[in-house]
């Protein structure tokens, strides 16, 4: 079998990226509230009009967007937030972060919130996180119907989520707030950075100067000065602003985001339909309303032992593919019960009994069909001789 395509490389950088940041480090100009013609201001400015968003505001990671939201919400200490039990661990860490306390509700085998531990727990909290883990967009018609009845903010965490819609609606543009991320295996690169959107002029007000908009760097941003003027001074300052380079990295691939999620999609499909011959894989399908923008699949693992699962990824591993299984891949910072750092953390069994299945494999939108097929093979290969072994 020909040798597996490099599956963690990262999206390549454009080469008008590579001039833009010459021409600034010739400069020295590298402050964003300094910086002629500023490359984080029209990063924003982009990203905003490309999302549909009223305003953007670019941070030093989607974390610290998750931060600035919740602090920009003015939630009282120690106020409760709903997250998933299946996200990764910076999400309750921005909760934490933020002074507040994570409650995690429970996800199911297709990997999406499950809406009935969502509605029993939702009058405990202050406000809501959720996280479309690895692309998968839980029910937001129920998620939002229930959320705005009962007047209760939702930020999304669309970090793995750039380019998805639901029904028709970009992903981010949901909440009240969205955040999202350019660290390098998302689908836009800079090695790290994030940005929020919002349609909220007080809340991304508050957000700019959190972010570390002193004395009235604030004046550069688009954003009627009133809304600025009544919290000068009344703030802390995070310093989480992102930096020029990394904006002159991003900017230039916005332009092939829509490729790249064209391409994603593709792939994924075309390996979704190849592992759905399998009679020991599962692959969740997108809800009626959401068209997916995916750089990687995941899929679960049923009528199988723990040895056999175990078994089945030592042999894909020997083969050259790394397959994730989120709750049995040692400290993995998806799996709930690896939180080690929050006061409170009750057992989740629904979603812990998903991750112990749930395979995580890279598909980045550079592979060709070809590329695809070889993946898919190698995982029908490892399993098909998993359960033969067995038998024999």
């Amino acid at each position: 079998m020909p040798n597996l395509p490099n599956l963690t490389a990262a999206e390549p950088i454009p080469d008008a990226a590579l001039e833009e940041v010459d021409r600034i480090l010739r400069t020295g100009d590298l402050f964003r509230y300094t910086s002629d013609g500023s490359p984080v201001a029209l990063l924003e400015a982009e990203f905003a009009q490309a999302l549909g968003a009223k305003y953007a505001l670019a941070v030093s990671s989607c974390s610290a967007a998750l931060f600035l939201s919740l602090k920009a919400l003015g939630l009282p200490r120690n106020a409760k937030v709903m997250i998933p039990a299946f996200t990764f661990a910076a999400v309750p860490s921005s909760v934490v972060h933020a002074d507040c306390t994570p409650l995690l509700c429970e996800c199911g085998n297709d990997y999406r919130i499950d809406l009935g531990d969502f509605e029993k727990k939702l009058p405990q909290v202050a406000a809501v996180i959720i996280s479309h883990m690895r692309g998968h967009t839980s029910d937001m018609d129920a998620i939002m119907g229930l959320c705005d009845a009962a007047d209760i903010p939702v930020i999304e965490d669309a970090a793995h989520s750039l380019g998805t819609t639901w029904d028709g609606r970009n992903i981010g543009t949901l909440g009240k707030v969205g955040c999202f991320s350019f660290q390098s295996y998302k689908l836009l690169n800079a090695g790290e950075g994030g940005i929020l959107i919002t349609d909220d002029e007080d809340l991304v007000a508050r957000a700019v100067i959190m972010s570390g908009a002193y004395e009235h760097n604030w004046q550069k941003h688009p954003v009627l000065h009133d809304a600025f003027a009544a919290w000068q001074n009344k703030l802390p300052l995070y310093n989480l602003r992102l930096n020029t380079l990394s904006a002159a990295l991003i900017r230039p691939q916005l332009e092939a985001l829509q490729d790249r999620v064209t391409k994603g999609r593709r792939n994924h499909d075309h390996v979704a339909a190849l592992l759905a011959t399998c009679p020991w894989i599962t692959v969740p399908n997108a809800l009626p309303p959401e068209q997916r923008a995916p750089d990687s699949i995941q899929f679960n693992l049923h009528d199988m032992t723990d040895l056999q699962v175990d078994s089945f990824t030592d042999r894909a591993a020997a083969a050259g593919l790394n397959i994730q299984i989120f709750g049995r891949s040692k400290n993995n910072a998806r799996a709930f019960w690896n939180w080690g750092f929050l006061d409170e953390n009750p057992d989740q069994p629904k979603t812990r009994a998903m991750l112990k299945r749930a395979c995580d494999v890279r598909l980045p939108a550079r592979l060709s069909l070809d590329d695809c097929d070889l993946v898919a093979q190698t995982i029908l290969d490892a399993i098909d001789a998993t359960m033969e072994a067995c038998v024999s």
